[in-house]
């Protein structure tokens, strides 16, 4: 008998809501590498310069590396210079969650996954970059999964 999970898997959808939230850290512990528990459950953050995606440019989704939910597209990713993944729109804004963040002497804006509550990395705006919207979602590599596009 296979799990809910590794059904969703099997069919490429996200993991449930309810099973995402239902997860111990223990749990998590052992779907996740270290450095990805320590990112997407712990709010931590990659050196810049160092993941998988930050330069990229192949085209496809960017899902949540957690639970699988899709969030944002290649066709929206930007060089920011900033030495991670930037995009400036998720492909659904209700598959993001936004959290005031205070940490770090200042006032960010956390981005986390809807669907499982992982974390991102932060949105800013106005910084000036020639995108549709003006915004930088600056995340992770360890909080993303790529699927490539057949194009």
């Amino acid at each position: 008998m296979t799990s809910s999970s590794e059904s969703a898997r099997a069919t490429n959808q996200p993991m449930p809501r309810e099973e995402a939230l239902s997860l111990s850290d223990q749990q998590w512990k052992e779907r996740l590498s270290d450095e990805a528990f320590q990112i997407l459950r712990q709010a931590g953050t990659e050196r810049p310069y160092t993941g998988e995606y930050w330069d990229t440019e192949l085209a496809g989704t960017y899902s949540c590396r957690a639970c699988g939910t899709e969030l944002f597209s290649s066709d929206t990713k930007f060089d920011a210079r900033c030495g991670w993944p930037s995009f400036y729109a998720p492909t659904d804004n209700d598959q993001i969650r936004y959290v005031e963040d205070q940490s770090m002497g200042m006032t960010r804006v956390e981005v986390r996954c809807a669907n499982c509550e992982s974390h991102l990395g932060h949105v800013f705006a106005g910084e000036g970059f020639d995108t549709p919207t003006d915004l930088r979602y600056c995340l992770n590599s360890l909080s993303l999964d790529l699927t490539k596009s057949d194009n």
